[in-house]
Formats: C-alpha cells, sequence, structure tokens
C-alpha cells in the first residue's frame, strides 16, 4: 500500500481554525477530544455532519496522515461533502483520506487483496439487475420450474439472501424469522444461495453484499492482514452509527482493533431500520466493546422551535433503553404543536389540504410543508384531495397510490367485469397466474377478444378446452374466480370482488414476489374500503382513472410552478427537515403499527414517532379521524396513538374542527 506524506505546513499541533467561533460547547469537546473510543449521541438537528467534519480536520492539523484517516458513511455524497468542507477549512487535498460507504472501502480492499479469497482484483460488481438475472440462471440451473409450482422471484430470493449476509445470520434463522411461508423451501433455497455464491466465482464477479461479506472473510481469517489495516487506520469516524447492520458493526471493531480511536457518531433515538437489518444494539452496546469509551451528547437543535421539542423530548422519555438527552433549542419561542381529531378520513384529508392553502398563502412555499405517515396507503385519502384542489405533490414514499402494481393488478380484475375487450387489462391479469407469460397471455387473448362472453368461457372452463397446455389449477381457479367476481358484480359487491381476487391466488402471488408483502396487502385492504363509498364499479373505476395527473394550475403561479408539497413515509423522511410537518393517522391501530407491538418493537415504534416530530422546524399538526371504515369490522371508533396519549397535555394544543372551519 502507497504511503501519502500530509503537507508539511499543516503537520503540526498548531491550528489554523477558530474552532471556538466554529463550533458551541458541546461540538466543541467532541472536536478537541484526544484519542480513544468515542461514542457521541447526535440528537436530531443537532450538527453532526459539522462535529465530524470539524474532527476530521482536526486530526489532520495534530499532523495524522490522510491515508491514515477512515471515515464510513452511508453515502458517497455524504463523504464528498464532509471531505468538501474539510478541503475549505484547511485549503488542502483530501484525496488521500479514505472516506465512502461501507461498500465503497470494501471494494478499495478487496481489488487490493483478491487473490486471497479466490478472486481475481478486476472482479466485476454486479448491480441489482444482474444478481437478479443471475439468480434466474442459476435456478433454471436447478432444475426448478418457477411456473409448475409458485416460486420466489429472483428481486425476493436476493431480498433474502441480502439479509441473511447483513445480520449475519443462516437461511433457516432468516426464513423462519422473517418469510416463514418459504420454511417449505428452505432446502431449494440454500442450494440456489450455494449456486449462486459458486456462479459468482465462477465469473469474477461480486455483489453488493460480497463488498462486504469478502471484507469480513478476509480480516477475519487473516491474522496479518487484519493487524495491518488495523495499524494502518490509526482513527476510523463512521457516520450514522444507528443505522449499521451486524457484519458493519464487526468490520469496524477489526479495523479498529489495535489503535481503537474509533469515533462513531449516531442517534439511538432515531434507530428506525430494523426490517432493513440494522442492528439497535451496536450503538447501545458500544460503550461495552469499548469500556473506555467517551461518550458525548450533541443536545443543542439548530432546526425546532422549544415547543415541538418539548413534545419530542417528552415522548421519547417513555422508552427505556436509551442514552438520555434532553434537545434544547436555539431558537425563539414559537406555536405549539397542535393535536386535531377529524370526524373520518375524508375530513381528515380536507383539513390538511385547507390548512396547507392556508399555510401558502400566509408565505410558506409548499415545498416547505410536508405530509408524514407510518404506511404508505395511509396518503390514499389525501392523495385524492390534494388532486382535487390542484394543489400539486410529490411523494418521497413510492409511486401514487393508484399507480402501484398491486393496485393496478387487482384493478386489472374489475376493469373486465366492466369491459370483456380490454386488452391491457386482459393481459395483465393472465399473466399474474403460474406459467402464463406474454405469449400465452397474448394467444388467450387473440381467442377470447372474439368471443360474446369471454368471462363465461372461464367459469364454465372450456377455455381449458382450448387451449389444452394450461395448468389444469388456473383452470379452476379461474372458475372459481370469475364466478365469484360475476356474482357480486351483479350485487355492486365491490369490497367483496377485490376480496375475492385476493383469496384466489393473489395473496400468494404477493408473497412470492415482494419482499414487503405485507404492507401491499394492506394497501389493499385500504382500497377495499374506499370501495365501499360508491355505489357502482363504473363509477368507482371512472375515479381511479382521474387520478392520473395533476396540474395545480389554480394554485401555482408562474414563478414558483416547481413547487411540491412533500408526501412520504417516516422512514423515507428521516434527515430531512421541512418548516411545516402534518403526521396524519396518528390513531392506535396505525401508529405504532399493530405488528410491531405484537412482535416486541414498541420503543422501536416510538423512535419513529420521535424521528416524524424532528422533521418539523416551526409547525408540527398530529392529525386522526374519530371513525374509520373497515369491510369485515363495519365502523370503527378510533383513539388517539398510544404516543399522543401518553404526552403531557401542555405540550400540544387541541383544535377542534367543524366542516366549515379549523380553529382552537
Amino acid at each position: 500500500m502507497k504511503k501519502y506524506i500530509i503537507q508539511k505546513d499543516i503537520a503540526t499541533t498548531t491550528s489554523h481554525i477558530e474552532y471556538e467561533k466554529e463550533l458551541n460547547e458541546e461540538q466543541l469537546r467532541v472536536v478537541l477530544h484526544d484519542d480513544g473510543p468515542i461514542l457521541v449521541i447526535a440528537g436530531a438537528g443537532s450538527g453532526k455532519t459539522r462535529v465530524v467534519t470539524y474532527r476530521v480536520a482536526r486530526l489532520l492539523e495534530r499532523g495524522i496522515s490522510p491515508h491514515s484517516i477512515l471515515l464510513l458513511t452511508f453515502t458517497n455524497k455524504a463523504a464528498r461533502e464532509m471531505l468538501r468542507r474539510v478541503e475549505h477549512l484547511l485549503k488542502i487535498d483530501t484525496r488521500f483520506i479514505w472516506g465512502g460507504t461501507f461498500h465503497h472501502i470494501g471494494n478499495i480492499i478487496l481489488r487490493q487483496n483478491s487473490h486471497l479469497i479466490g478472486f481475481n482484483k478486476n472482479f466485476t460488481i454486479l448491480d441489482n439487475e444482474d444478481a437478479k438475472d443471475m439468480i434466474d440462471v442459476v435456478i433454471k440451473d436447478a432444475k426448478i420450474d418457477k411456473k409448475a409450482n409458485r416460486f420466489p422471484k429472483a428481486s425476493l430470493i436476493k431480498e433474502i439472501f441480502s439479509y441473511a449476509v447483513n445480520t449475519m445470520n443462516n437461511m433457516d434463522t432468516v426464513i423462519l424469522e422473517r418469510f416463514p411461508f418459504f420454511f417449505g423451501i428452505r432446502d431449494e433455497l440454500s442450494h440456489i444461495q450455494k449456486l449462486y455464491t459458486e456462479k459468482k466465482k465462477a465469473a469474477n464477479a461480486m455483489d453488493f453484499d460480497d463488498l462486504l461479506f469478502y471484507w469480513h472473510k478476509l480480516l477475519m481469517e487473516n491474522k496479518d492482514l487484519r493487524e495491518y489495516y488495523a495499524r494502518v487506520f490509526s482513527h476510523i469516524l463512521v457516520d450514522e452509527y444507528q443505522d449499521t447492520n451486524r457484519i458493519q458493526a464487526e468490520i469496524v471493531d477489526f479495523m479498529g482493533l489495535i489503535n481503537r480511536n474509533v469515533m462513531v457518531v449516531g442517534d439511538d433515538a432515531q434507530s428506525i431500520y430494523s426490517f432493513r437489518g440494522a442492528n439497535f444494539k451496536n450503538i447501545m452496546d458500544f460503550p461495552v466493546k469499548y469500556p473506555e469509551t467517551k461518550i458525548f451528547k450533541l443536545e443543542t437543535n439548530y432546526r425546532s422551535t422549544p415547543e415541538i421539542l418539548k413534545l419530542a423530548n417528552n415522548s421519547i422519555s417513555k422508552n427505556k433503553t436509551q442514552f438520555t438527552k434532553n434537545l434544547r433549542s436555539i431558537k425563539q419561542s414559537g406555536n405549539i404543536p397542535v393535536l386535531t381529531h377529524l370526524r373520518d378520513v375524508m375530513q381528515q384529508a380536507d383539513f390538511v389540504a385547507q390548512r396547507i392553502l392556508e399555510l401558502r398563502d400566509d408565505g410558506i412555499p409548499l415545498e416547505q410543508m410536508a405530509v408524514l405517515y407510518r404506511a404508505h396507503y395511509h396518503s390514499m385519502e389525501l392523495q385524492m384531495e390534494l388532486t382535487r384542489r390542484d394543489i400539486p405533490f410529490e411523494i418521497r414514499s413510492g409511486l401514487r397510490f393508484f399507480e402501484q402494481a398491486h393496485i393496478k393488478d387487482v384493478v386489472s380484475f374489475l376493469r373486465i367485469m366492466v369491459n370483456n375487450k380490454d386488452e391491457i387489462s386482459w393481459k395483465r391479469m393472465l399473466k399474474l397466474f403460474p406459467r402464463i407469460g406474454k405469449r400465452t397471455s397474448d394467444h388467450i387473448f387473440d381467442y377470447i377478444k372474439t368471443l360474446e362472453d369471454p368471462v363465461g368461457v372461464f367459469i364454465s372452463k372450456k377455455i381449458g378446452e382450448h387451449f389444452k397446455n394450461i395448468h389444469k389449477e388456473n383452470i379452476e381457479i379461474w372458475a372459481r374466480l370469475f364466478k365469484e367476481l360475476l356474482f357480486f358484480y351483479e350485487k355492486e359487491a365491490l369490497g367483496d370482488m377485490i376480496s375475492c381476487v385476493l383469496k384466489n391466488g393473489y395473496t400468494e402471488y404477493l408473497k412470492y414476489n415482494y419482499p414487503n408483502f405485507e404492507a401491499r396487502l394492506e394497501d389493499l385492504g385500504q382500497l377495499i374500503n374506499f370501495s365501499s363509498k360508491y355505489v357502482s364499479l363504473e363509477t368507482f373505476l371512472n375515479e381511479l382513472s382521474l387520478m392520473g395527473g395533476i396540474s395545480g394550475e389554480e394554485i401555482i403561479s408562474a414563478d414558483r410552478e416547481d413547487e411540491r408539497v412533500i408526501l412520504s413515509t417516516i422512514h423515507q423522511a428521516k434527515g430531512l427537515e421541512w418548516k411545516v410537518v402534518f403526521l396524519i393517522w396518528c390513531a392506535d391501530g396505525r401508529f405504532p403499527n399493530p405488528k410491531a407491538v405484537e412482535e416486541g418493537n414498541i420503543e422501536e415504534e416510538r423512535r419513529l414517532f420521535y424521528v416524524a416530530v424532528t422533521r418539523a422546524m416551526d409547525e408540527l399538526y398530529m392529525c386522526y379521524p374519530l371513525i374509520t371504515f373497515d369491510k369485515q369490522a363495519g365502523h370503527i371508533i378510533l383513539k388517539p396513538s398510544r404516543f399522543i396519549s401518553e404526552l403531557r397535555g401542555s405540550t400540544y394544543d387541541e383544535w377542534q374542527v367543524s366542516d366549515t372551519d379549523y380553529r382552537r
């Protein structure tokens, strides 16, 4: 490995930066601290990026060589921005600092030592599409007929493999804990994983997860190399440590084995990604692994008003497992957060839309307002209301509700019942069933488009007489499915039509095609409830069709045509901030997520609530409907979220809302 000499003019303890002027006292203590392991608990909006940047600058001023500094971040953009700021502070070239994501640094180290793990240094890195294609080839080589029997898609298999690598669990454990419905094919999945690993090695290729897996393997199995890197990197800094998974934490420990100058920065109160494999224990157990750890807390908040922080502090104080802290605002006093209950979900959407317009009239740009929610389907009615009012919005949590694949899949069945000549819907629907690909669906449609009653051909099973090679199970399902669809269509029972699609194969389809199938089922459950408002299928489908584009002509003036209200799940909103935040569906049974409560993850759900409220800079509105409708249970009276009920009343102001005005 090359050695790089730090510029002589900064290889000194003389400081060129006036740290006392640039940093507050909390930040200053971190930046000027001596060597040894450091844990920085950086509260929301407390300037953690500034602390990491100035710490790197301080190390360079002390004479630490750039090539001895390892900076690990969760995006390469974050690393580049931090190092750019260091260059600005010290007027030096920071290219020789090892900065980037875990995967970026892993790639560099593996290319230098590829021969030790059986790869050539010019190995290819497979992107996600390449990886899925290779898994498809492996499945074919393993003689598994994906069409004859339901078998998970390559993209889902890749998710399972990825979760196993990042949590360092074996396949049986991952399947049992996360994908229990695949337990019957666990041997096949383990075999595919073995073949996939062999095929990648034969092709001299690695996927993204391999960059961590082999980096860890390299350090674990090669004592000399492990000690070499532990000596080379005299100082290691890790950003967003609360989001690291098990394999990343162990890599950090290997790299910091000798010098132990490991500084990790994060906020345990913002650890919300366990579903991706992030390990909350990493940040909580850091002082256990490094008993000599010095713990610093950044509690000065530059983002939110004192009133918003009072509510946030009160909420997170209910968590038992945490590093206790109390955020303090530098801002002057502002508006007390608002809690308002609405009659139903439609009035909730109406309130949010109306308040957005009022705030914009007060001079707050649309892009400085965000609506956050626990689950994507919570935004459905709001999307409709914003569209009706021509209020432009941007969805950060995925596609618009009615543009999602699973919604369009189910709607295709309904469209066929209204218009049996709908080619797009027929072909989309047919391809959802085993052993029906593009070619077969084309042939089937070419036949049924000539018929007077194509639905009847499926009900009578005569479709099987014309297409002898169609799987018998499909013929049986189609007969049952279309018979039920026709029955419920004639009764105008829209919700039952959707339920019948789910019952006759589509739920299984979701399980075998999407890692987040439960969230998609929640979406469809909401679609069932929503459909109950319509007296005819035609009216319902017409409404969906009109949910396409939005113009915003009545709201946006020529000089502000790019304005958009932001709609986002809380998970997608982490790290962002807006002047005004609306948190909707703050009702028990919606937030916290019932399954998370059942699995004992209530503290992570409360951390999610904490993340949501700390996105707000100036104004926070928490809303929930008093009544909702469920197809099975009928009308349900909702209570406020337990995260609201447990707050001190002095932390929020309650508004009573009528149909015509919004007032305290």
